[in-house]
C-alpha cells in the first residue's frame, strides 16, 4: 500500500532465526523502515530496487562449517553499504570475506559477559572500552580468524571475537543477539548502527504513515466500494477506522457475531463503530447457526474449520446484498506476508489451523485492500492511538478467530458459554483492577471438560473445573506463563467459585510455549 520508497530502508535477511522479526522490530521501533527477506534472495538487481541504507544478517541454526548451509549473496558484501552480521550472519560473513570459523566445545546458551576491547563507531559512551556488558548468547560455532581489515573490538568467555569492526568498510559482526531484551545495551546498539553508521534520519512514524496510508488507500480504491469483516480485533479496529478517514461512507463493515465472543464485546463493537465513528457497519447476529454446527463436536480442528466456513458462508451472503462492491480489505500485518526459509529443508508441522479466517479474497473474487500489511503488531497499536481508538481497544489481549470455541475443550454449548464468559470476566477485571493487564501479552479463561466435587455451604456440588491462563510474549511465537501473585490467584478463584454458577475449582496454568501452546485447542 504505502510507497516505503521515500524513506530510509534497512534490509534484513533472514537465515532462519526465531527472533528475526525481533531485529526488524527494533529497527523500526528507532524509526526506520526494515523489511525481512529471504537470505537469498538479495542478488544485485534486487538491492539495487530497494536500495538499503544498510544490511543485517540474522542468526540461524545451522552450521556455517557445513557445504551445504546458506551463505550470503555476495552482493550484500559488494553494495556499498554497511553491514552488520549477528550471530550466524557474522559467521557467514567472516567465512565469505576470508576468515575461519571452527565448531566448538566451549559453547555459549543464554546470558553472558562480554568486554569491550577496542573503540569502534558500533559502541556508544554506554559501551565503553575495558566496560562488560551483559548480552544473550546462543551459539556452537565460533570465529577463530578474521578476515583482512577487521579487527576485535569485544571479546566473552566462549567467543574471542564477540564483537568485531572492519570501519573502512562499514562491516560489523556481533556473537551475541542485541535484538532480544536480554541484551540490555542491544536496543542502543542497533540504532547506532542503524543511524550514525547508515545515516538513516529515523523518519518511520506512525504519524506519517496514517497521511502516506491514506492517499495510498484513495489512489487504490478511487470512487469504488469497500467491505471489511470487523471482528473488533485490534487490527480490524485500526483498519476499518483508516479506510473510513480515507473513502468515508464508500466503506461498509459486515460483523459476523458468531456467538463464541466474550462478555458484552457485540454490542461494544456496534456501539463503537456505528455509534462512535459513524461507520456504515451490517451486524449479522448468527449465534443460533454456529452453535448448530458445532453441536456434538469436540475435535478442536473440525471446530475450527466448521467456524471458518460457516463464517465465510455468511460474510459472503451479507456482502452480496450490499452489491457493487468491489474492494475486500483486511487487516493483514507484515508477520503475515514475510517471505519464510526452511533452512533445514522438509515440511513444517501442522500444530493446528490458524486463528484467523481465510478463503474470502478467492471465494468473492474480490480485490485487496490491506492498509496495514507493512506493519508489525506494536506499530498497529501505535497508528490506532495516532487515530483516536480508544486505549481499552488498542490494548485488548490477542483473541483468537474462533472465539471462545477453542477455550472450551469437548463440545460447545450456549450454558458452557454463558459459564465462561462469567468466569473470564471476573478473571480480566482483576487483572486490570491489580495494574497487571497491559504487563501480560494474553490472559483468559478456560472451561474444562472434567467436572469435581466440592462443598458449597452444606451442600455437595459436582461442577466444572476453570483454568485461567496468562503468558508473557513479545510476538506469540514462544511465551512463558505470567507469575501472577498467589494471594490474586486467591481472589480470583473465590470471585468465580461464588459468582459463577457450574464452577467449584480454579487452577492455574503454567506451561510454556513449547513445548505448550497459548490456547488450549
Amino acid at each position: 500500500m504505502v510507497d516505503t520508497a521515500a524513506h530510509d530502508r534497512i534490509l534484513i535477511l533472514d537465515f532462519g532465526s526465531q527472533v528475526t522479526q525481533l531485529i526488524a522490530r527494533r529497527v523500526r521501533e528507532g524509526g526506520v523502515y526494515s523489511e525481512i527477506w529471504p537470505y537469498d534472495r538479495a542478488d544485485t538487481a534486487a538491492l539495487a530496487g530497494f536500495a538499503p541504507r544498510g544490511i543485517i544478517l540474522s542468526g540461524g541454526p545451522a552450521s556455517v562449517t557445513g557445504s551445504a548451509t546458506p551463505r550470503a549473496p555476495d552482493a550484500v558484501f559488494a553494495a556499498g553499504v554497511p553491514v552488520l552480521g549477528i550471530c550466524y550472519g557474522q559467521q557467514t560473513m567472516c567465512h565469505q570475506l576470508g576468515g575461519r570459523v571452527e565448531g566448538d566445545d566451549h559453547r555459549e546458551f543464554g546470558r553472558a559477559e562480554v568486554s569491550v576491547t577496542a573503540d569502534a563507531r558500533l559502541f556508544g559512551a554506554d559501551w565503553p572500552v575495558g566496560g562488560r556488558q551483559t548480552v544473550w548468547m546462543s551459539h556452537g560455532d565460533r570465529v577463530v580468524a578474521l578476515p583482512d581489515g577487521f579487527r576485535t573490538i569485544a571479546v566473552s568467555d566462549g567467543a574471542p571475537f564477540a564483537a568485531i569492526a572492519d570501519e573502512a568498510r562499514g562491516f560489523y559482526g556481533v556473537q551475541f543477539h542485541p535484538e532480544v531484551a536480554h541484551t540490555p545495551g542491544g536496543r542502543a546498539l542497533l540504532q547506532r548502527f542503524t543511524h550514525e553508521i547508515c545515516g538513516c534520519r529515523g523518519d518511520w512514524t506512525m504519524a506519517q504513515f496514517r497521511s502516506e496510508a491514506v492517499a495510498a488507500i484513495r489512489r487504490q480504491v478511487g470512487g469504488d466500494r469497500v467491505i471489511l469483516g470487523l471482528s473488533g480485533g485490534v487490527d480490524s479496529a485500526v483498519a476499518a477506522v483508516l479506510l473510513h478517514e480515507a473513502i468515508g461512507a464508500q466503506l461498509t463493515c459486515i460483523f459476523v457475531d458468531h456467538g463464541l465472543l466474550r462478555d458484552g464485546e457485540a454490542a461494544q463493537v456496534v456501539d463503537l463503530f456505528r455509534g462512535h465513528y459513524n461507520i456504515p457497519l451490517v451486524h449479522i447476529d448468527a449465534t443460533d447457526r454456529f452453535l448448530d454446527l458445532l453441536a456434538g463436536v469436540d475435535d478442536p480442528e473440525t471446530k475450527r474449520k466448521r467456524i471458518g466456513a460457516t463464517f465465510i458462508e455468511v460474510f459472503d451472503g451479507e456482502a452480496a446484498k450490499i452489491g457493487g462492491v468491489r474492494f475486500l480489505a483486511q487487516g493483514t500485518l507484515y508477520p503475515d506476508v514475510i517471505e519464510s526459509v526452511s533452512v533445514v529443508g522438509g515440511p513444517s508441522v501442522t500444530i493446528k489451523s490458524h486463528h484467523n479466517v481465510g478463503g474470502l479474497p478467492e471465494r468473492m473474487n474480490l480485490a485487496l485492500v490491506e492498509p496495514l500489511r507493512e506493519l508489525f503488531k506494536d506499530e498497529v497499536r501505535a497508528l490506532g492511538r495516532e487515530l483516536g481508538l480508544p486505549d481499552d481497544m488498542i490494548g485488548r489481549h490477542p483473541f483468537p478467530g474462533p472465539g471462545l470455541a477453542i477455550r472450551i475443550p469437548g463440545e460447545v454449548t450456549a450454558d458452557k458459554l454463558a459459564i465462561l464468559r462469567k468466569a473470564d470476566r471476573i478473571y480480566l477485571e482483576e487483572l486490570r483492577t491489580a495494574g497487571l493487564y497491559d504487563e501480560i501479552w494474553q490472559a483468559f479463561a478456560v472451561l474444562l471438560p472434567v467436572r469435581t466435587v466440592g462443598v458449597m455451604g452444606d451442600s455437595r456440588s459436582y461442577d466444572y473445573v476453570c483454568a485461567l491462563r496468562a503468558v508473557t510474549s513479545t510476538d506469540g511465537m514462544t511465551a512463558d506463563f505470567y507469575p501472577l501473585p498467589h494471594d490474586l490467584l486467591g481472589r480470583i478463584a473465590t470471585r468465580i467459585v461464588n459468582q459463577v454458577a457450574g464452577i467449584n475449582r480454579v487452577v492455574y496454568d503454567v506451561t510454556a510455549k513449547p513445548p505448550g501452546t497459548i490456547e488450549w485447542e
